[in-house]
């Protein structure tokens, strides 16, 4: 048995082709053809008809789809219904959810870790919104029913969807459905079903070799005194749409047994692997970290506490975190010349580190003719620059201290430097305000692509 579920994706944009009743019974068929296949159904239209098809009275409900499309597993929701079948019961407005998949692959990834086996069947709407979009996109295959030419006709922004996210269109087949034997036509095309075989032949649509014909018998099965939904399955006996129905099972049992891996097997494992390439970043830049705090040359392993800050090198060639305490008092001695002791120090220092915590500062040294001037930026965590200041390095480039600089000098030297002594020309470093209880949660690949879109927006308005 497939531990991931095969898609069936039944779409048209046409109302009132059968797709509700071809979704239904299909899965009614597949559960009497093969009773130990798991098979599972819901819909994204508001009609309700899978609930009243398979509900069983008093039975306890446990969610509905839009639960499922919340990001409640799937698995979770299922409800044992009749003929054998699971189903997830409708919701009445899933309007409120389309804005969770404007990603294609959305429903993809949902159905990836839904929890679900066997077989899964997919009524969609009669539009392309992103619902029915992800669920095709999700579909090992994709059944189209058509009954005319208007419904033919819309087939075509199925397939330009697909086109234009380079899809396999291996997947899409259309179906004639609600087929009227009595109508026939003088020449080749004979009948309704060859019509429209030849038509989607014409503009290159594949279509199946099975058709369902109209059939009174079957149109009763859904509107009748009783107010029931019977199946064709065991109400319609007899009659050549319960024949069409099994030639139409046996078509999918086929490609579903020749299929050893479904796309949501295919997309778990792609899941799996793209987490473990994140894993291994985040590894490899914790791996690159500095071992010391470059401001007070502290072990970091050794003097855990107080990391506030992560600091990283435009080129990314060095990075590390630095104490809160080191980084402020640094502040101070740049900005304002005031250093522990002095009596404006720890009034200035409070201010200056609650404005470094709301901002990303940067440090980039510039040299010309033989010294050094540091232009010192800070921005907004939108990137925008709040703050600029520029001011000699006095002494920098001969390797002299004054006493007043020497946090500064040491940071840049060790973040910096390059060769014979000199920095990295045209690089910069910035420094992040981090949680101290949990530093290293900025190297988590989201968080790390946020502050790399950050500082690409800052290295931008540099380069301006």
């Amino acid at each position: 048995m497939q531990s991931f579920p095969y898609i069936i994706t039944i779409a048209s944009e046409k109302g009132g082709v059968g797709k509700t009743t071809l979704a239904t019974n299909l899965a009614i068929y597949l559960a009497a053809m093969r009773t130990d296949l798991p098979v599972t159904i819901f819909s994204f239209d508001n009609h309700f008809t899978i609930d009243h098809m398979f509900e069983i009275k008093g039975q306890k409900q446990k969610g509905s789809v839009q639960d499922f499309l919340m990001g409640a597993q799937a698995a979770t929701l299922a409800h044992t219904g009749q003929y054998g079948v699971d189903y997830i019961p409708s919701s009445a407005d899933l309007g409120q959810v389309l804005g969770r998949f404007t990603g294609p692959m959305t429903l993809a990834r949902m159905l990836a870790e839904s929890g679900l086996s066997g077989i899964v069947i997919i009524d969609t709407r009669p539009d392309l919104n992103p619902l029915t979009q992800n669920a095709l996109y999700a579909a090992d295959r994709v059944i189209i029913p058509v009954k005319d030419m208007p419904s033919l006709e819309n087939c075509k922004n199925i397939f330009a969807l697909f086109d234009r996210h380079g899809m396999d269109k291996k997947t899409l087949a259309l179906l004639p459905c609600l087929i009227d034997s009595r109508i026939k036509f003088d020449g080749v095309f004979r009948d309704q079903k060859t019509l429209l075989r030849a038509f989607a032949a014409n503009r290159g649509y594949r279509s199946l070799d099975c058709f369902i014909s109209k059939s009174p018998k079957v149109e009763s099965l859904n509107t009748n005194p009783d107010g029931k939904i019977y199946p064709i399955l065991t109400h319609a006996r007899g009659t050549e749409v319960h024949g069409q129905f099994a030639r139409i099972t046996r078509d999918v049992l086929r490609s579903f047994d020749a299929t050893p891996e479904p796309r949501s097997c295919l997309y778990a494992r792609w899941l799996a692997e793209k987490e473990g390439q994140k894993k291994e970043s985040y590894l490899a830049r914790l791996e690159g970290l500095a071992e010391r705090c470059l401001i007070c040359g502290a072990v970091l392993t050794e003097k855990p506490q107080g990391r506030g800050y992560y600091y990283e090198s435009s080129d990314r060639a060095v990075r590390g975190f630095l104490h809160r305490d080191c980084f402020a008092d640094m502040l101070c001695g740049t900005l304002y010349g005031l250093y522990n002791g002095s009596q404006a120090h720890s009034a200035a220092r409070a201010v200056i580190a609650e404005k470094a915590s709301r901002s990303v500062s940067l440090f980039l040294p510039r040299e010309q003719e033989g010294s050094y001037t540091l232009d010192f930026m800070q921005f907004t965590q939108a990137g925008e620059l709040a703050f600029q200041k520029e001011f000699p390095l006095a002494g920098f480039a001969e390797g002299q201290f004054d006493g007043l600089h020497d946090r500064l000098y040491l940071f840049l030297n060790e973040g910096l430097s390059g060769f014979e002594g000199k920095l990295r020309q045209g690089e910069w470093l910035t420094v992040h305000a981090v949680d101290p209880r949990n530093p290293e949660q900025v190297l988590h690949e989201q968080n790390y692509r946020q502050l790399l879109k950050l500082q690409a927006r800052i290295g931008d308005q540099l380069r301006a």
